[in-house]
């Protein structure tokens, strides 16, 4: 298929729209347009704001005017990422576990990636943009591991992501997770602190004296047959957090394929597990819109519930 030319468009920038860069405002508006691309239209003068001329750098503010010039997006790629996907979109739909004006909560599925990238051209919020033509604006609060299935926030609104966001960088929210962990986990074993570095070329994760302060705290569950179906909390957000910790304790996630035990996998075969034993079950937050407090769940996969009834 041919690639597409745009119309001239005029963009009148709302209170939700304002104090975003018009760099990132075009980036989310042209989504297939190349990153140098977007730079290129800027530096040129092609985009103005209220008939002006901007840098990258202007930060829009309520009641501005946006020219965006006719641009040519590559139409083919895009609609072969989508099109070849097609199942695995209308499935998501009913892994919606709450929707409102504000915010999407997604019970995602393990084995999808969060978004496209490292060679992944979609993701969750690519299927949930699909699903949602008519959204005009629909980004990803915080991430999960591609293997790890539960609870997923995404913002509606650009003033519910800041603040979600905000309230993830004060370490209010709460996520609560379930894995299944090697061996029998000792009761006094409630917190993990060991700090954590990442390799920026593997992006494997080690608990290393120079890495980032790292917290995750845990509660047993069920005591099973050689193993120990947790609960873990991460205080802090570092990447492979709850994986590692485990790890270091000599208590590795079944099915981990970076941090696990291939003789607990093995294991773990028997009573019909083949994936990660991570799931994010619970989530407490302050709803950006109300500011109530919300309280989500989202119930573990039959595989998963099989897997704990063959360890009983």
């Amino acid at each position: 298929m041919s690639d597409i030319r745009t119309q001239v468009q005029f963009v009148e920038i709302d209170d939700d729209m304002a104090g975003q860069r018009i760099d990132n405002f075009l980036r989310n508006q042209l989504k297939a347009l190349p990153k140098s691309m977007v730079y290129r239209i800027v530096r040129k003068g092609e985009v103005r704001v209220n008939k002006k001329r901007v840098k990258a750098e202007y930060k829009l503010q309520a009641g501005d005017t946006v020219r965006i010039p006719p641009v040519t997006l590559p139409k083919q790629e895009e609609n072969a990422a989508v099109s070849t996907k097609l199942n695995k979109v209308a499935e998501l739909e009913s892994c919606i576990v709450f929707e409102d004006e504000h915010i999407l909560v997604l019970n995602k599925p393990s084995g999808t990636a969060v978004h496209g990238g490292s060679g992944l051209k979609f993701g969750a919020i690519e299927a949930l943009r699909a699903l949602r033509p008519q959204a005009r604006f629909l980004e990803l609060v915080h991430r999960i591991d591609r293997d790890t299935s539960g609870l997923l926030l995404v913002a509606k609104k650009r003033s519910a992501l800041r603040h979600l966001q905000a309230q993830f960088r004060e370490k209010t929210v709460q996520k609560y997770y379930f894995a299944l962990v090697m061996g029998e986990w000792k009761p006094s074993m409630r917190k993990v602190t060991a700090p954590l570095l990442k390799n920026e070329v593997n992006s494997i994760v080690r608990v290393n004296p120079n890495g980032k302060p790292s917290e995750t705290r845990f509660k047993i569950i069920e005591k099973l047959k050689q193993a120990t179906l947790i609960q873990a909390s991460p205080v802090t957000g570092r990447t492979h957090q709850i994986r590692v910790h485990v790890q270091y304790t000599g208590h590795p996630i079944a099915w981990d394929d970076r941090y696990g035990d291939r003789r607990f996998d093995a294991y773990t075969a028997k009573v019909g597990l083949n994936r990660l034993f991570l799931h994010a079950a619970h989530i407490k937050f302050v709803h950006p819109g109300s500011g109530e407090t919300m309280e989500l769940k989202a119930p573990m996969e039959k595989r998963l519930l099989k897997a704990i009834e063959g360890l009983r």
